[in-house]
């Protein structure tokens, strides 16, 4: 990253090849398509290339590169919000059908094991068990405390065994057989 910010160009490359598969899976698992989340990553590294001089070399970079992703997803739903605000509801309707392209596999099943979990619970867990970064890394990102991320942490894989031990056949409420 030092590098980068110095005007190397092959060590933009370098960075760009290895956390733009971390990034896109960021983006993938909390949109609805993934030209969607084509688009964010791209708008996240023109982001990374304008403010590339605000990173410190003494400071861990994934995090800094997430708190920024975080930033231009929200910044891309509050846009959403205020497009939908001012379009006509039947419009809408069929251009959110038409906006869900059929996805297959992993993904998939991740991404709806994690749907009915808040926002930034979601988040956490993604950061966490998908991106493989530490609790301190998810706090610089997310512009929390770790204490935060722990909470977060724990109500999402309280919600997901619950939601894991609902779907085995043969089970009730708290795993108890019915």
């Amino acid at each position: 990253m030092s590098r980068y910010q110095e005007g190397d160009f092959t060590a933009a490359t370098t960075l760009i090849n290895r956390l733009s598969p971390q990034l896109h899976r960021f983006f993938v698992v909390q949109s609805a398509s993934r030209r969607n989340a084509d688009d964010l990553l791209q708008e996240t590294w023109l982001r990374i290339h304008k403010v590339r001089h605000t990173y410190r070399p003494s400071q861990p970079v994934l995090p800094w590169f997430y708190a920024i992703a975080r930033h231009v997803r929200v910044d891309n739903y509050r846009k959403a919000i205020r497009t939908t605000a001012r379009e006509d509801r039947l419009e809408e309707m069929s251009e959110m059908e038409a906006a869900i392209p059929g996805q297959s596999g992993r993904t998939d099943d991740l991404e709806a094991l994690l749907e009915p979990l808040p926002e930034s619970q979601r988040e956490v867990i993604e950061m966490l068990t998908v991106a493989g970064m530490s609790l301190e890394e998810v706090a610089r990102a997310t512009s929390s405390s770790i204490g935060s991320v722990k909470q977060k942490a724990h109500r999402a894989y309280e919600k997901l065994r619950e939601t894991v031990s609902g779907m085995r056949p043969g089970k009730g409420r708290r795993g108890e057989l019915s």
